[in-house]
């Protein structure tokens, strides 16, 4: 029970204590008011009729004054029912508040315990969620371990891989190094014991020869013997034969110049086709023996060279960051240009090609020079006439160092170390020469190979062979700035830096302005041929291959008999479909020769020409 309904239970109490006694003292004044007026009427012993005013006055101002009272009581008690009345109501409305107030009480204790249980609920769950977040950071935290634990073991384990790798290369060099230095050894010990057994059969031919002079000198003594009978036996003869001829003339009505021209034309037919089937069958046989030799080994000595090619251009193109560089390279009405070509000497050709500009010149090292430069200039920005010339000078610089690193690689690639330095430069400058499209430094790189190779088969020391293929084309260096051939530039050039009579004259001969006279020569003219004729190491102008087809076509419609020609694999097969009529066998072989001879002496092209007659006979009958 509250305060307030305590208050109000004990003011009830109280009105309803006052009202009672109120009550009760009314009753008791009307009692003591009723007993009074019956006792002074039937008292016997007061027979007096009359009463004295006084008390009777005061009697009735005292029952007046109870009146009074009892109506006031009665007053009081009914104000004091419906103050009753109202501290019931009142009693009632703070039964009904208090009910709610405990049920708001019980309501909020009840929302208490549940906002403490979901509290608690919470607590559990923002537990449990930490607990789950630390465990996830524990597993990402070791995952992220592991991974760099596995980062960390794949780096290792490919910088081992690396330095594995360079260890075994470096191993297999060095082992590659030993093995030609064992291979050279051996070739050396080898070259002694042939020397020796060249020199023992020096001696036993010699000896041979003295024994034939010797059989020489009685064979003389039995010429000497033979040639005076034989005289006299000629001179009998000639007598005859003048008879013989005599009696013919007489016989066959013909003089002696007549029937000596008559018999040489039907010797020479007879003899022209002798000699053609003599020449099939000696070539057949050379073929069986030498042709597969040969193909063996020129064969092997490309398959086992392979080398890159670039394409002959006399135009570079540099690519810009964007077309607004174009109008910073011309310049203020084309001083930078200008400036750019005079200083380069290559001419630069800007057009509408987006982003790129070309640069041209018939030099290609001069061209690369002033490639470098407008790079450098582009990357930079400054373009001006003073910074070209500065750009220039350290670009000229820059590819002279480039060409330098280029001819040293290549030389150490053919195992050359001592040579002159010119000569050094010269191979450097070749890096940037190419002809018919191949690479002219790549192209002595692979020539020097295939002779190589060529040697070691034949069994002849590689290393003269090697050094004269490599230096053939030297000569191609200078042919921009000296008049000639660049196998007698190259030859001179050779000659004033102390290479070797061997090597000068296989390069002044590998294109026959001298004729070959070493066997370092042929060898030189034949690995030229196979590394520029072999499919794919050159190529040549679309109109000078029309050209030469055209050409081939008409030598072979040139010859009597010819039916059809067909120029085929790019013109390295010719075939000539002949009439069966008009040539027999001997005379297709005779013309194969012919048109292949024709070629050779007309023609000038890269590897070979196979020239194939095709004579084919058809007899056809119908059945009726």
């Amino acid at each position: 029970m509250s305060l307030l309904e305590g208050v109000l239970v004990v003011a009830v109490v109280t009105l309803a204590a006052v009202v009672v006694v109120a009550l009760v003292l009314g009753l008791r004044a009307v009692k003591n008011l009723g007993s009074g007026s019956g006792g002074s009427s039937h008292d016997p012993e007061d027979h007096t009729p009359w009463r004295r005013p006084a008390e009777v006055a005061e009697s009735q101002a005292e029952l007046a004054e109870l009146k009074e009272r009892h109506s006031a009581l009665t007053s009081a008690a009914a104000e004091a029912g419906t103050a009753v009345e109202q501290a019931r109501a009142q009693a009632s409305g703070a039964r009904t508040e208090a009910a709610a107030a405990k049920a708001e009480a019980a309501a909020a204790k009840a929302e208490t315990v549940a906002a403490r249980a979901e509290a608690q609920r919470v607590l559990d769950s923002a537990h449990a969620e930490a607990d789950g977040i630390l465990e996830r950071a524990h597993k990402q935290a070791e995952q992220d371990a592991e991974q760099l634990r596995l980062q960390a073991r794949r780096s290792g384990e490919r910088e081992i891989a690396m330095l594995t790798a360079t260890a075994k290369e470096q191993s297999e060099d060095t082992e590659r190094r030993a093995q030609r230095q064992d291979e050279r050894e051996r070739r050396h010990a080898e070259e002694a014991d042939r020397l020796a057994e060249r020199e023992r059969l020096h001696a036993e031919e010699a000896e041979r020869l003295a024994e034939r002079d010797r059989r020489i000198a009685a064979a003389e003594l039995d010429l000497v013997r033979w040639e005076q009978e034989l005289t006299g036996q000629r001179d009998e003869l000639e007598r005859a034969e003048e008879q013989r001829r005599r009696a013919l003339e007489r016989v066959a009505g013909l003089t002696a110049d007549a029937a000596k021209a008559e018999l040489v034309e039907a010797i020479e037919s007879q003899a022209k086709r002798e000699a053609v089937l003599l020449i099939r069958d000696i070539e057949n046989d050379a073929r069986s023996t030498a042709d597969s030799r040969a193909r063996h080994i020129v064969v092997d000595a490309i398959q086992r060279v392979a080398s890159e090619q670039t394409s002959e251009s006399v135009v570079s193109v540099l690519h810009l960051p964007s077309d607004e560089m174009k109008g910073r390279i011309i310049g203020r009405e084309g001083r930078n240009i200008r400036a750019f070509e005079s200083v380069t000497g290559v001419n630069l050709i800007i057009d509408d090609t987006p982003e790129a500009v070309l640069l041209s010149c018939f030099d290609p090292v001069r061209r690369e020079i002033g490639r470098v430069t407008l790079e450098k200039l582009v990357l930079d920005g400054r373009i001006h006439p003073h910074r070209i010339e500065e750009v220039f000078e350290a670009a000229k610089h820059e590819v002279e160092r480039l060409c330098q690193r280029a001819a040293e690689d290549a030389l150490v690639e053919v195992g050359i170390t001592d040579i002159h330095d010119e000569l050094v430069t010269l191979l450097g400058r070749l890096r940037y020469r190419t002809s018919y499209g191949q690479n002219v430094l790549k192209h002595l790189t692979e020539t020097a190979h295939i002779a190589g190779i060529m040697a070691s088969e034949l069994g002849l020391d590689p290393t003269l062979i090697k050094r004269s293929a490599f230096l053939h084309d030297i000569g191609k260096a200078l042919t921009h700035e000296v008049e000639g051939s660049h196998a007698i530039i190259g030859a001179d050039i050779a000659r004033r830096h102390g290479e070797s009579e061997e090597v000068v004259h296989a390069i002044e001969a590998h294109h026959n302005e001298v004729p070959p006279q070493t066997l370092e020569a042929v060898l030189t003219q034949a690995s030229d041929a196979c590394s520029g004729g072999r499919p794919g190491a050159r190529r040549e102008s679309l109109e000078a291959y029309v050209k030469r087809l055209e050409r081939i076509e008409e030598i072979a419609n040139s010859k009597a008999g010819v039916d059809k020609v067909f120029a085929m694999q790019a013109g390295r097969e010719i075939r000539v479909m002949v009439r069966p009529d008009d040539v027999d066998e001997i005379g297709a072989a005779v013309l194969a020769r012919d048109v292949a001879k024709q070629i050779e002496e007309e023609l000038t092209y890269p590897g070979q020409i196979r020239v194939t007659v095709v004579r084919e006979s058809r007899t056809t009958e119908i059945a009726r």
